[in-house]
């Protein structure tokens, strides 16, 4: 019986030496490579930002209390869901890829680290103060800003190092450093400058940081994947005109949008819908039938053209004196549709080929990705049907059930070793 006992505590001691010692090595394997941290802090955000937006609408709703923000909650919403949950995807993605573009050795962890405690730590604080705590929110600003300038400095650097010859690189970061300054004025308008501010700082979070690009990346790598898979018999798509004039496009659409002469947008929304199709088109989806991969990553980015089409509309009505019928329709199509469900089909396929796994969608990202279309559908309906108040409720908390399960996964992956042994 004592050798039993002996026994019994060997083994708990062991297996409390084995976590002891996997917690140990976490923050390394975590600093591995730059997407597992930045990922890391954008799946975390997806549910902390609607957390906190689906519980201040809930609360609403049904009439009870919550916590004021210190800023218009409508404000922060559309702020950090841009600069704060979607971004550090963004920069994980880009100080990944930036020197494999580019031919380039890959970052430091000097280089990166710093992009993570800033950005992550200053969004945690930022959604803290929210909670009626206005200098905190102040201080999580800045810290969002400095961690931004942090992965300014690296990615910059690699761009000079190319003698910025890459096109797609300077798209994007023209782009990052457009939500800088978006950023700064919202960070502007928290310490008491005027509401115009925060309203540049929602527009150049929408149409000069993440439509530039989301579409820049996809324009990039959606051809890519494609022929890597269908093969010789596919015609890849990537025009040298559909970055520049993507850009022309929407600092039109910016410059009328922010000069509030939004009856006036179809004359950039509609070309950019043209365009967009025109891209979807000329991916040829009919030939991408599978992996699933290669299928969400075309579905994702019909939700574009749809979205623009939407504002195009809208705008129209507007010139013809209807009104604004379609409210936020068109927003929430970009913004769910797009935004979300590109965001799934391309951080799986990252994060499947980054972590030593079969490129293939899996069952809990298939679901994310359905339920996703349906959580941007109620969306949109909220907008155009009776009791939008319910059904915004419900859209806010179909977000986190749509996501959780995928977030779950994923941050599993990013905290544990590759299955292939391999480092990174």
């Amino acid at each position: 019986m004592k050798m039993q006992d002996a026994a019994g505590t060997t083994s708990a001691t062991t297996s409390e030496r084995s976590l002891a010692s996997a917690l140990a090595d976490l923050p390394a394997l975590l600093a591995s490579a730059p997407h597992r941290m930045m990922f890391f802090a954008g799946a975390s955000a997806v549910i902390v930002s609607m957390l906190w937006w689906a519980c201040f609408l809930g609360a609403g709703y049904l009439g009870h209390a919550f916590p004021v923000a210190p800023v218009p909650a409508g404000w922060a919403h559309a702020v950090f869901t841009q600069y704060g949950m979607l971004v550090p995807f963004i920069f994980g993605f880009l100080l990944t890829v930036f020197p494999r573009w580019m031919g380039l050795p890959a970052l430091q962890r000097r280089q990166y680290v710093p992009v993570f405690a800033g950005m992550f730590g200053g969004y945690l604080l930022a959604h803290v103060g929210l909670l009626d705590m206005k200098p905190v929110l102040l201080v999580g600003i800045a810290l969002m800003l400095a961690g931004w300038t942090a992965g300014l400095v690296a990615l910059g650097g690699v761009l000079v190092r190319n003698g910025a010859k890459d096109r797609h690189a300077l798209s994007c970061f023209a782009a990052l450093v457009l939500g800088a300054c978006g950023l700064a004025a919202f960070g502007a308008f928290a310490l008491g400058a005027p509401w115009q501010l925060a309203y540049v700082s929602m527009r150049f979070g929408t149409f000069a940081l993440l439509v530039p690009i989301y579409f820049t990346v996809s324009h990039r790598m959606v051809p890519f994947f494609s022929a890597a898979v269908v093969g010789p018999r596919y015609r890849p798509f990537k025009p040298a005109w559909s970055l520049p004039l993507l850009w022309v496009l929407l600092l039109l659409h910016l410059g009328l949008d922010l000069a509030h002469k939004q009856d006036w947008l179809w004359l950039a929304d509609a070309p950019l819908a043209l365009l967009f199709l025109v891209h979807w088109i000329g991916w040829q989806p009919w030939k991408c039938v599978k992996p699933g991969l290669l299928v969400a990553l075309h579905i994702a980015f019909l939700w574009l053209p749809i979205a623009f089409g939407l504002y195009a509309v809208q705008s129209l009505l507007a010139f013809l004196d209807e009104g604004f019928l379609l409210g936020r329709a068109p927003v929430h199509a970009l913004t769910i549709g797009f935004f979300g469900s590109m965001l799934v089909a391309m951080v799986t396929r990252v994060t499947q080929g980054h972590s030593g796994r079969p490129l293939q969608m899996g069952l809990v990202p298939w679901i994310t990705f359905v339920l996703l279309q349906v959580v941007a559908l109620v969306r949109i309906h909220a907008e155009v049907g009776a009791d939008a108040a319910l059904w915004i409720v419900v859209a806010a908390f179909g977000w986190l059930l749509a996501f959780l399960p995928w977030v779950l996964r994923s941050a599993w992956i990013f905290l544990t070793p590759r299955v292939d042994g391999k480092p990174g």
